[in-house]
């Protein structure tokens, strides 16, 4: 991706995880990805098979049966530093895409983000961290067609090294990338990373 990708790693460190503040307590942080689910484990459940790619069409709603993601969409743009701005935080059920960048099932990385939680609970990428290879993504999309997404990966990153070209780079296929905050966490400073499910499309409904 061009230079203005870079910073994009701290696209979800606005969510600074006030309900785990409020319940001051360890015990509620959302799950983490088990090294299993990360590439360099192997495949998997992940497969090279993909569906060709559609013509732009904004998306309108993301679903992620297997931790129960059901959530409308709206567009994100870049805020100070060129850093992806992120949904309302008073909004715990939804999630954003990067506009100005590849519509989901278009050729290319589309970018997705939203909370994993605000100050009255979990939000709608609480269970991200919880994905397996193979888990579907769906993004119902303005031209009334529906691109199915596979997991190929979900893996966690501190903020200081976070991998813009691995998750922000071009793509030759239909990709996605769900990108919510994550790993360690502060009661000072907040999420310390960020969690990211890398997809592929697979089929079109």
């Amino acid at each position: 991706m061009s230079s203005r990708g870079k910073g994009w790693g701290t696209v979800a460190a606005a969510c600074v995880g006030l309900w785990l503040v409020h319940n001051g307590s360890e015990n509620v942080t959302p799950p983490v990805p088990s090294a299993a689910e990360a590439f360099a484990a192997g495949p998997n459940a992940h497969t090279e098979a993909a569906a060709d790619p559609l013509p732009p069409s904004a998306p309108v709603r993301l679903r992620i049966p297997e931790i129960d993601v059901d959530t409308p969409m709206m567009r994100l743009g870049l805020g100070r530093n060129d850093t992806l701005d992120v949904p309302p935080a008073g909004d715990r059920n939804i999630a954003g895409w990067y506009k100005d960048g590849t519509t989901p099932g278009a050729k290319g990385t589309a970018i997705v983000a939203g909370h994993v939680d605000n100050a009255q609970g979990p939000a709608v990428f609480y269970a991200l961290g919880a994905l397996r290879k193979g888990n579907r993504i769906e993004v119902d999309r303005q031209d009334g067609r529906t691109a199915v997404f596979t997991v190929d990966a979900v893996e966690v990153y501190d903020n200081e090294r976070f991998p813009d070209e691995k998750v922000y780079g071009e793509a030759d296929r239909a990709e996605l990338r769900v990108i919510t905050c994550g790993g360690g966490f502060s009661e000072k400073t907040g999420y310390r990373g960020n969690v990211v499910a890398f997809g592929h499309l697979i089929g079109v409904r």
